[in-house]
């Protein structure tokens, strides 16, 4: 039983009867009408997935004219109905005119009853796929609604973000590659959506690709897609990331996390602007703005041989540097007001400042996990906290990560002083062990390496 409604309209009593007496044994439910007047009051009472018009009602009538008007009508109520046109006489010249005004099929009367069943099964799928596809299209309307709210805007006065927000209004209207350049936690991604926003794809998607947490096993069919039977899963076709960012911007975070061999195969879709499903010989042209993101030093990374050097002059056009969060003085504080609004409206809290020394300390404190671990740090803050205020107890914030400490630190010491004293003590404290030093210091693996070697420690 095919989970489909369907409508048959035809004036002949006989064609009614053996059509409901068929179909009804196949389709979930079947209505019939006599007369095409009735198809409003049908349509509006009914949830109707395929209908089967005649083309003809008047008597001796066989141009199809009325059929013709009556697919417009149904269409123009709504243009994903199934409408398969049914007539006596077979006309070539009627048939394609039927088609162009948006039938989905013809069907010549008498009928096969395999014939009619298999273009009505046919139709039914037609009808899933489309409401499928509308389904996943109102998702992904929402989604980018959602994630543009979500998206915190470009906000700072210190310099560098000035700069910066220079830089983005003029590379934005353009369809220049863009690499954005940082620590962890300084909002590449934001920057990257700002971009999108203020670029002539706006309307388009943008496709975030996180790669560093794709399986390398996974890179291919998920970026290029992949054809029905080109592995054991593959079920179906499926287009990927590039062919759903179609007119829009793909954002590829953590791009240095790329193994050479899978650099070579973005490398080629960059430069032949096409991609080619896995299971497929074809290639599909694409349409998309290339913008990518990292935390590793890639310049070093060429001369090491750990990355290719064209695929780096490819996507970095034009390069932003984001400046850690510790370099941007008020700006802090900036932020710490806009998420305490952020998520005291989300916490349906009336917060509405910090004391005195609460925001000292967020202005004293190193933030070795940047924007982001103040995000949370408010976040954490405003739920924990009782009052009208945040104060230091509600912060929670670790005093080794202080600039400044009355028994290890001297008030005078050059900052990069003390982030060498920070982070030679916790390779000491975890004795060389790179992953607990790097996580108790709020850093990346390779942002602590960075460190080891600028300190020669």
């Amino acid at each position: 039983m095919i989970e489909a409604n369907i409508l048959v309209i035809d004036d002949d009593d006989d064609i009614l009867l053996s059509a409901r007496l068929f179909l009804k044994q196949h389709f979930k439910q079947v209505i019939t009408c006599k007369s095409p007047k009735e198809i409003n009051v049908l349509l509006s009472t009914n949830e109707i997935d395929i209908i089967l018009l005649d083309m003809n009602y008047q008597k001796g009538a066989s141009d199809g004219r009325e059929g013709l008007y009556w697919l417009e009508h149904i269409l123009s109520i709504d243009k994903d109905y199934i409408v398969i046109l049914m007539t006596a006489y077979g006309n070539v010249e009627l048939a394609v005119q039927a088609i162009k005004k948006g039938a989905t099929d013809f069907i010549l009367k008498p009928w096969e009853n395999e014939k009619l069943f298999a273009t009505l099964s046919a139709a039914s799928k037609l009808r899933q796929s489309n409401r499928k596809v509308k389904k996943l299209e109102k998702i992904h309307s929402s989604m980018q609604k959602d994630m543009a709210r979500s998206f915190e805007h470009v906000i700072g006065n210190a310099d560098p973000i000035k700069k910066l927000q220079h830089t983005l209004i003029k590379v934005a209207p353009t369809d220049a590659n863009v690499l954005i350049l940082g620590e962890n936690g300084t909002g590449k991604q934001v920057f990257a959506y700002e971009l999108h926003k203020h670029s002539l794809r706006k309307q388009g998607t943008f496709m975030h690709v996180d790669l560093g947490s794709l399986n390398e096993n996974l890179f291919e069919s998920e970026l290029f897609g992949y054809a029905k039977g080109a592995f054991t899963d593959a079920k179906e076709d499926k287009p990927g990331r590039f062919e759903l960012a179609e007119g829009g911007t793909i954002f590829l975070d953590e791009i240095g996390n790329l193994s050479m061999a899978l650099q070579s195969k973005l490398l080629s879709v960059i430069q032949n602007r096409t991609v080619t499903r896995l299971g497929e010989s074809k290639e599909r042209k694409i349409n998309v703005r290339l913008i990518t993101a990292t935390n590793m030093p890639l310049n070093e990374m060429v001369g090491k041989g750990t990355f290719r050097q064209d695929l780096l002059f490819r996507i970095n056009t034009v390069e932003l540097l984001l400046p850690p969060l510790s370099h941007r003085g008020d700006d802090i504080l900036l932020l710490a007001e806009h998420f305490l609004h952020s998520f005291s409206t989300k916490y349906h809290k009336n917060i509405t400042q910090f004391e005195a020394k609460a925001a000292q300390a967020l202005l004293n404190y190193q933030w070795p996990g940047n924007v982001r671990e103040l995000q949370h740090v408010i976040e954490r803050a405003v739920i924990m906290s009782d009052g009208l205020q945040i104060g230091m107890d509600d912060l929670q914030l670790s005093p080794q990560r202080f600039g400044g400490s009355a028994t290890t630190i001297q008030s005078d010491m050059a900052l990069e002083d003390m982030e060498k004293m920070m982070v030679q003590k916790a390779i000491e404290k975890h004795q060389g062990n790179i992953s607990r030093a790097s996580a108790e210091l709020g850093l990346t693996r390779a942002a602590l390496y960075r460190r080891i070697e600028k300190f020669n420690l």
